[in-house]
């Protein structure tokens, strides 16, 4: 099995979850600013828990439809790695952005788009995909997963990073089938919204590494 390049753990509100998710071998972690979100967090709060991570882990903003001048601004307090835009933004939006883009795209709308086209190869070429389902309301989050037959598909002609329902009872089965990039987790590893199990964690990181689970010094 394709070993991942990037395990990002999203819907971070707590500092000892993000501990947990290092200690797991998170190469990312994911921070809420969209209002609507159950696990919108508060940006003095992530910048106090992105200033404690490792050089070598990264500290991800997530948004939704909001201004851009917002998203910069927030990005800069936070002193993000990247921003993950999960709403309907456009080229011109990403362009404008201060930080490296992650865009959350479903796969309805790849597919529309002929996924296995060298129009989808250059598609927000400049940017990282993620690849989750389409929910107009949750915008992420669903515990739903999606279509892994037709992800792997795209997975050929680019690399992504894969979301959508992961736990540590079926990521490895997502690698071994979709080999994406990467994969990025939040509900899969919740006791609730916004509030990690460390079990779970430990778990899909067994799950991800085998056994010998990945950790950090």
């Amino acid at each position: 099995m394709r070993n991942v390049a990037f395990v990002k753990i999203c819907g971070i509100t707590r500092a000892e979850d993000a501990e947990a998710a290092v200690e797991c071998g998170a190469d990312a972690v994911g921070f809420i600013f969209w209002p609507e979100s159950p696990r919108c967090v508060d940006v003095s709060v992530a910048r106090e828990i992105a200033a404690s991570l490792p050089r070598d882990v990264s500290a991800v903003g997530v948004f939704v439809n909001q201004p851009a001048d917002e998203v910069n601004r927030i990005a800069q307090q936070v002193d993000l790695g990247a921003v993950q835009l999960h709403g309907d933004e456009g080229a011109d939006y990403v362009r404008v952005m201060s930080r490296p883009v992650i865009k959350a795209v479903s796969l309805a709308a790849l597919m529309a788009r002929g996924a296995t086209s060298v129009g989808f190869a250059t598609w927000f070429k400049d940017v990282r995909l993620l690849l989750d389902v389409h929910d107009p309301v949750k915008r992420g989050g669903t515990g739903r997963t999606i279509d892994w037959t037709l992800a792997a598909e795209i997975a050929r002609s680019r690399d992504f990073v894969l979301a959508g329902g992961l736990t540590p009872e079926n990521v490895s089965e997502a690698i071994a089938r979709v080999q994406p990039f990467g994969i990025d987790v939040s509900s899969g590893v919740e006791a609730r919204p916004g509030i990690k199990d460390h079990r779970r964690l430990k778990a899909l990181s067994e799950a991800i590494h085998g056994s010998h689970y990945a950790t950090r010094s």
